[in-house]
């Protein structure tokens, strides 16, 4: 499975009430898990910054996770950014690799 970092934003309309960002969350997460069973999500985060949400989480290819992004546009509350990601370890066997 390949690792992936979500990025992303909340439109401000989608947050003048807690209760609905957090039924906004349930209603995501239920869509992803139904829509994307291969999907394990690893860590979540909010942020200070530019964006309002880190994710990382895994999938076994890029298709799987554009549909985690896609999923997320959809509801039209968010804007989303994603980064496949590559463990150090990986990355240092593959520059090692290299001659």
């Amino acid at each position: 499975m390949a690792t992936y970092i979500l990025l992303t934003r909340i439109v401000p309309e989608a947050v003048k009430d807690p209760k609905t960002l957090a039924e906004l969350e349930k209603k995501v997460a239920d869509k992803v898990a139904a829509e994307c069973p291969g999907v394990r999500w690893l860590s979540d985060y909010t942020v200070l910054g530019p964006y309002d949400y880190v994710d990382i989480f895994e999938a076994p290819d890029n298709e799987t996770a554009t549909k985690v992004s896609v999923i997320i546009r959809s509801f039209g509350h968010a804007v989303t950014e994603i980064w496949p990601a590559t463990p150090w370890d990986r990355f240092k066997d593959m520059v090692q690799s290299m001659g």
